[in-house]
C-alpha cells in the first residue's frame, strides 16, 4: 500500500481540477489532514506536522517513476454526480475546503490496533559521510520492525542515497576507508535515489507497521542517527515516538554493573553497512535481556505458565 489513500480523489482528478502551481500546496493539505486523522484515531498527541521539505518530498512521491507505482489515490465505486472532494459518509452538501478531514484506509486499520502494536520497536541504522550534521549526508538507510520480545515482524527497505561526488571526495580519511572498503562508496555514486524518495519509501513501510506516534527508534548509538533524521527525514520522524531505545546505554550500564555478562556480548563484525548493523544491535539487546533483564524475564514467563494452569 502507497504512503497516502484519500477515498474520493484520484490522481488524474487531483491534476485535472488542480493549477500544477497549487497541486504541491494541495498534496501538503491532504497529507496534513490524514496525518491529523490518523493521530485522533489511534490517541497519538503530536502536533500537526510541520513540512519544511515537503515540496521536493511531495514531487518525489507523486512524479517519479521510482514512487509512482507505490503512490495510488483510490475512488470508490460512486456515482459520477458525486462531489469528487467529498468523502463517502460525507453530506453531499458540505463546503469543501483544503484540509478537511479525509476517510483514510490505513487510518481505520491503524484504529483498530491493538496495544502490541504501540510497543514496536523501529529500527534504524544509517550511514553517513560523516558526524557533522552541518555539512554531511545519509549515504545508507535500513530498517527493521521487531515486537516488545525483539522477535523480528518486518524487514524494510535498505536505500542507498545518491550524493554528489565533491561530498564524497570531501570525507574524512575513516569513512573513505570503511565506506570504500565495504562497497558503499561506488554504490552511492551508482546509486539513482533521492533523500526525498528514500524518505517517501521508508515513511511508507512504517506506516503500514506501526501507529502514529507509539513506537521509539531503537538501534546502536541511535541518537547520532537521530539528530540526522530530524534534519533530514523530519516526516519519517514525526511518525515515531520522541523517545528513543538505545543499545548503547544498555552496554555502557552493564560494562560498569555487570561487567562478566558484559564480556559475553556476542562479537561484531563492524561492516559498517546499515543493515547488518541492526541486526547485531537486535542480536546484542536480545543478549543483555537474558543474561542481565533474565529476572523480568522470568517473573513474566511463570505469570504465562501460571495463567495457562489456572485456565486449564
Amino acid at each position: 500500500m502507497g504512503l497516502l489513500h484519500v477515498t474520493g480523489i484520484t490522481a488524474s482528478t487531483l491534476r485535472r481540477v488542480t493549477p500544477p502551481h497549487r497541486l504541491v500546496a494541495v498534496m501538503q493539505q491532504l497529507i496534513a489532514a490524514e496525518s491529523a486523522l490518523l493521530a485522533a484515531q489511534t490517541g497519538s498527541r503530536l502536533s500537526m506536522p510541520v513540512f519544511s521539505r515537503s515540496g521536493a518530498w511531495l514531487r518525489a512521491a507523486l512524479f517519479s517513476p521510482h514512487s509512482r507505482s507505490a503512490f495510488r489515490l483510490t475512488q470508490p465505486s460512486v456515482s459520477r454526480a458525486r462531489n469528487p472532494f467529498v468523502a463517502p459518509g460525507t453530506a453531499s452538501n458540505a463546503s469543501v475546503r483544503p484540509g478537511g478531514v479525509f476517510a483514510v484506509q490505513a487510518a481505520s486499520r491503524m484504529s483498530a490496533s491493538s496495544p502490541e502494536m504501540w510497543q514496536r520497536m523501529v529500527w534504524v541504522d544509517l550511514e553517513m559521510t560523516g558526524l557533522d550534521i552541518e555539512k554531511d549526508q545519509i549515504i545508507e538507510m535500513a530498517c527493521i520492525i521487531t515486537d516488545s520480545d525483539l522477535n523480528v515482524l518486518a524487514e524494510g527497505p535498505n536505500l542507498i542515497i545518491k550524493q554528489p561526488d565533491e561530498l564524497l571526495e570531501g570525507m574524512s580519511e575513516w569513512c573513505k576507508e570503511h565506506h570504500g572498503k565495504s562497497g558503499l562508496t561506488q554504490a552511492v555514486r551508482d546509486s539513482k535515489i533521492s533523500l526525498e524518495q528514500a524518505e517517501y519509501e521508508f515513511l511508507s513501510f512504517v506506516r503500514q507497521h506501526t501507529p502514529p506516534g507509539h513506537c521509539p527508534l531503537a538501534g546502536n548509538s541511535v541518537h547520532a542517527d537521530k539528530r540526522f533524521l530530524d534534519k533530514y527525514m523530519p516526516q519519517f520522524m514525526y511518525h515515531l515516538h520522541y523517545r528513543i531505545i538505545d543499545v548503547s546505554t544498555i552496554k555502557e550500564l552493564s560494562r560498569r554493573w555487570f561487567p562478566e555478562e558484559y564480556k559475553m556480548v556476542p562479537h561484531k563484525k563492524a561492516t559498517h553497512r546499515a543493515l547488518d548493523d541492526i541486526w547485531e544491535s537486535i542480536k546484542e539487546l536480545r543478549h543483555y535481556r537474558a543474561n542481565i533483564f533474565k529476572e523480568s524475564a522470568e517473573k513474566k514467563s511463570k505469570i504465562v505458565e501460571n495463567g495457562a494452569s489456572n485456565t486449564s
